[in-house]
């Protein structure tokens, strides 16, 4: 089967300072990995600093590759013009760490889902205001909330988890096959990231998402993935199904993430 997203050797290089004092810093050095045709959760696991969420930027177009490939459909992500990057941005789309980053505070929620639903609607026609709604109340229906719950509310009259939720939901509007959610419960209150990140699982199975999940937290992706990436100072240094991978890692620092990690957090996740 056809590999929806792959990265070959993929090394991201940043260049600081002036012509005297220029230096390389390697973001991402040869890694690969791919998902395929099939739904499925994909966990980059690593502390700041790992490169994992300069691999998201890559992945959604947002910088280049130093060196190596970056292809979705077998098509390389290369997004040189707005119809280009419109296209690519239907089938691929961000969810982002901080939901109140994401929403101007001075700008209704509602406004953001009706502006994604007019850009990006399915079939090519405009739609007229009330399919917008509706495009709009059915992506918060996925995510367990209602049009009714958000309309003319501004980003402060919402909690963090509802406004995680909401991002989420604008995020669905276009009917994507790619998530990449980029440390996406960091900024939520803990009572409340194990109901995101079941989201996520039940999104996959109920819409045919495949998710790339950006994260330190190793509990949750232990929870959530099928599987796994660790890494470390921009290299891979494990990968593999989740469980077999975090059950019984075999790198060093694989086995130092895990027992950083306590024994009950990953209890309460099996």
């Amino acid at each position: 089967m056809n590999a929806l997203l792959t990265l070959s050797h993929v090394t991201k290089i940043y260049r600081q300072g002036g012509m005297l004092g220029r230096r390389q810093i390697v973001a991402v050095k040869d890694v690969s990995f791919e998902i395929g045709s099939e739904p499925e959760i994909l966990s980059v696991v690593g502390e700041s600093g790992s490169g994992k969420s300069t691999i998201a930027a890559m992945i959604l177009g947002q910088t280049t590759p130093t060196q190596g490939e970056l292809q979705f459909r077998q098509k390389a992500v290369a997004l040189h013009g707005k119809a280009e990057r419109r296209a690519f941005m239907r089938e691929v789309q961000p969810v982002l760490q901080n939901p109140f980053e994401a929403f101007n505070p001075l700008k209704r929620v509602d406004r953001y889902l009706f502006e994604t639903a007019r850009n990006f609607s399915v079939g090519g026609a405009k739609p007229d205001r009330q399919q917008i709604e509706r495009l709009a109340d059915q992506a918060l229906h996925h995510v367990g909330l209602s049009l009714e719950e958000v309309k003319g509310r501004f980003p402060h009259e919402l909690s963090g988890g509802q406004l995680q939720r909401a991002a989420i939901a604008r995020a669905l509007i276009p009917q994507p096959r790619l998530l990449i959610a980029d440390e996406p419960v960091s900024m939520v209150d803990a009572s409340l990231r194990m109901a995101i990140v079941n989201l996520f699982e039940q999104l996959k199975h109920e819409l045919g998402l495949s998710i790339v999940y950006i994260t330190h937290d190793l509990a949750t992706a232990y929870y959530i993935s099928d599987r796994i990436i660790i890494m470390r100072k921009g290299e891979i240094v494990e990968q593999g199904e989740a469980r077999r991978v975090l059950d019984n890692p075999q790198h060093a620092y694989s086995r130092a993430l895990k027992d950083a990690v306590l024994t009950a957090d990953f209890a309460s996740t099996s």
